[in-house]
């Protein structure tokens, strides 16, 4: 894979998107500022409490130590316009792991723009729509030629932009993205569906790179398979719904009206084509019309397009819970257990604990009411992260799933998106903070007994909060909180026994 495509090589083909064209960071000048240090930005960023647990504490700062080494500033040659976090894997900004990787930097927002990563995908993105998966970092330069099978994708930026303004409630961010965002879009619609809508992607364009879904005749990496891959759509659905918010929010309603069609046909399609009643699962169709009936944790996107009817929720979900599929020692392995190509090291996506794939799990239960089991789960992913950091000193790319150890193929001090389970995990998860930037309003579920909270926690523009709860005997007992906010604030808490508001 040393092939270099250069943009401006691919930028005469296809047809000129309007949204495409509309995008600013295209022309967007090259940011000159100089890059914050950890040392000196430690004490700014907000500031986790959690009487008992220290090494969980120092886990959250290395995560951010490790991060900080990896900010950087763009090269002239690069075309890239924005000061960045860089994907600490082989010198290219990769689409999927920078959407995650902003999801725990929105934290650090106050010190360095984590999100103006994404920046410099857009400002990569060609006069058609489309966005390589991978961009050169020192060049300008791209991984994949366009229709190469691996080129794009997951379709999940939209997504990191959402969780970017739940937190800080920034209309102006969203106008700057939903055009590129709208380009990518359509640039997938038109590229990467098959006759009947659906779509199709391949190992590396979804992300999970050895996963054994496609049939034995194709390569498990590179091939789309001609089947249909359930993550892909729902992870265009997903995206289609937040950019019909986004133009919500924007005025601009009338110009969606294709997402909305789209979003609606795909959703009968994924509980009409992929679902298998008997195992309560949704499943990748292979060319013969086949469900594969390999069970990965790229069906719970599901979760979070929110396309699964009431009724079978239960079923579904159930699987999570199940110790001979996905619940094993550290939870939740990315391929059930009951498969014969599961490995208990891990195996890179063979059954590996990977960040992603875990924030993405947590969000959907989350999303679907589900807090209970999202807490247990969070909890244990959480405290088994925490025990490699205590045996090894640092964060890697994945961990395995049948023993408290990295994953058999992992790279060490991996932030990398490796920084969600020390930051967003402990702080939305564990502790159960929850933020709506817009309104000023925090929900706190509170879950732990011992004494904890956040110092600092920015929320809108210019807030910031401290979140402290008393330690209690069990997790019965009301809680006892205390908020200090330079802004006016809400704060819901929500236990076992009930429910509170406080007005700060």
């Amino acid at each position: 894979m040393d092939v270099l495509y250069k943009v401006n090589e691919g930028m005469t083909y296809g047809e000129p998107d309007p949204y495409a064209e509309e995008n600013c960071f295209i022309k967007m000048e090259r940011e000159q500022k100089e890059l914050p240090l950890f040392e000196d930005a430690k004490d700014r960023l907000p500031r986790p409490v959690w009487d008992g647990h220290d090494d969980s504490i120092a886990c959250y700062y290395k995560a951010w130590q490790i991060a900080f080494s990896n900010l950087r500033r763009p090269t002239e040659e690069s075309g890239f316009c924005s000061n960045f976090i860089d994907t600490a894997f082989n010198g290219f900004l990769f689409m999927w792991d920078s959407a995650f990787i902003v999801m725990f930097g929105k934290y650090g927002s106050r010190i360095f723009d984590f999100q103006a990563t994404l920046n410099n995908l857009y400002s990569r993105q060609h006069r058609d729509g489309f966005i390589c998966r991978e961009i050169c970092e020192d060049r300008n330069g791209e991984h994949f030629f366009r229709h190469d099978p691996a080129s794009t994708g997951p379709n999940v930026m939209a997504w990191a932009e959402w969780v970017y303004y739940q937190n800080f409630g920034d209309k102006d961010r969203i106008s700057k993205v939903f055009a590129p965002l709208f380009g990518y879009y359509r640039w997938l619609k038109e590229n990467r569906t098959w006759r009947d809508g659906s779509y199709w992607s391949s190992g590396w364009g979804c992300g999970m790179d050895n996963a054994p879904r496609v049939q034995k005749c194709y390569d498990e990496s590179f091939s789309h398979g001609h089947m249909v891959w359930a993550d892909a759509c729902m992870q265009q659905i997903l995206s289609g719904k937040i950019l019909c918010r986004m133009a919500e929010i924007l005025g601009r309603e009338a110009e969606t009206k294709e997402i909305e069609e789209e979003v609606k046909m795909l959703t009968d399609y994924v509980n009409e084509k992929l679902w298998d009643e008997d195992t309560g699962f949704y499943y990748d169709l292979w060319r013969n019309g086949e469900l594969n009936h390999v069970k990965t944790l790229a069906s719970y996107w599901a979760l979070l397009a929110g396309v699964v009817p009431k009724e079978r929720l239960p079923k579904f979900i159930a699987h999570l819970d199940n110790e001979n599929e996905f619940k094993r020692l550290h939870r939740p392995s990315t391929l059930s257990a009951d498969h014969p190509e599961f490995r208990p090291d891990g195996g890179y996506w063979l059954g590996s604990v990977w960040a992603p794939t875990t924030y993405m799990v947590l969000k959907g239960l989350e999303a679907v009411g589900e807090f209970d089991l999202a807490y247990e789960i969070a909890r244990n992913h959480h405290e088994n992260v925490v025990k490699v950091f205590n045996d090894t000193g640092t964060l890697w790319e994945n961990y395995a799933p049948d023993k408290i150890d990295h994953g058999s193929s992992s790279s060490r001090d991996f932030v990398g998106w490796t920084g969600l389970p020390p930051i967003s995990v402990l702080f939305e998860d564990v502790m159960g903070i929850k933020p709506d930037g817009q309104n000023s309003r925090i929900t706190w579920r509170v879950n732990l007994t011992e004494r904890h909270g956040v110092l600092k926690y920015p929320l809108g523009k210019e807030g910031e909060l401290d979140l402290i709860c008393e330690a209690r005997k069990s997790d019965t007992e009301r809680p006892e909180v205390t908020v200090k906010s330079n802004i006016p604030v809400t704060v819901e808490v929500v236990w076992k026994g009930g429910s509170y508001v406080i007005n700060a």
